[in-house]
């Protein structure tokens, strides 16, 4: 095989490694020599690969640091929406209404294609927001949530329900930031109301029920609108 298209080999590897969250959004990249291993190609041949994948903006390279994933692919979506979603409350609703599909289904291919290293994610991500709650810490909470939600994304196997769900929930969090507030600083009862229903999502999502995983998912997301709507 000719160099060009071992490099575009190559290329089409990590590009499916960036859809599919193997290498998540600001995480650094494994060196050019782990990579030239891993793939069986030199290091010039994922030198250019890599160089390819800066100029298009999808990682982006710091000297003497490594090269990182851009956020390009998780936010693409998302901005002017932030501000948009502020000023016209009929395009909120279309949002809110969009995240209520999207996170629906992406709960019921969890709870279908999650392997069980995903899965134990997912309980080890609610157990650590069981503890922030303990905690009453709303920033740790907030932080875990998000994240929680990610891993729900991401044991669907889907790469566009994953970018699709970080761009809806990126475009929810400029509208709440530009707002002023947060969902759980409106009102006390709001944390234990969604660690009831986190816990709900992940126990179907963990037993893989699909369909009570979508239901739970869907009631958590008609909760949340409920609040947004409020903000």
């Amino acid at each position: 095989m000719k160099t060009s298209g071992l490099v575009e080999g190559v290329l089409r590897k990590l590009e499916t490694a960036l859809l599919d969250g193997t290498y998540q959004a600001n995480a650094r990249l494994p060196s050019e020599r782990a990579l030239a291993e891993q793939y069986s190609v030199s290091r010039n041949t994922i030198r250019e690969a890599l160089q390819r994948l800066v100029a298009r903006g999808l990682l982006r390279s710091r000297r003497g640091a490594g090269v990182f994933v851009s956020d390009q692919l998780r936010t693409s979506t998302a901005s002017p929406w932030g501000q948009l979603v502020t000023d016209h409350p009929a395009v909120l609703a279309d949002v809110l209404e969009f995240r209520r599909v999207l996170e629906g289904a992406t709960a019921y291919y969890a709870a279908l294609r999650g392997n069980e290293a995903e899965h134990l994610n997912i309980r080890s991500l609610l157990g650590s927001l069981e503890q922030a709650r303990i905690d009453d810490n709303q920033a740790v909470e907030a932080s875990i949530d998000a994240r929680l939600h990610e891993a729900i994304a991401l044991a669907s196997h889907n790469s566009m329900f994953l970018h699709l769900h970080a761009s809806v929930l990126g475009i929810l969090r400029e509208h709440i930031t530009l707002n002023g507030s947060s969902l759980r600083a409106l009102d006390a009862d709001v944390s234990a109301q969604l660690l009831q229903q986190h816990r709900a999502i992940c126990q179907a999502i963990c037993a893989r029920r699909a369909e009570a995983a979508r239901t739970a998912m869907q009631s958590h997301i008609d909760y949340v609108v409920s609040r947004i709507e409020a903000v």
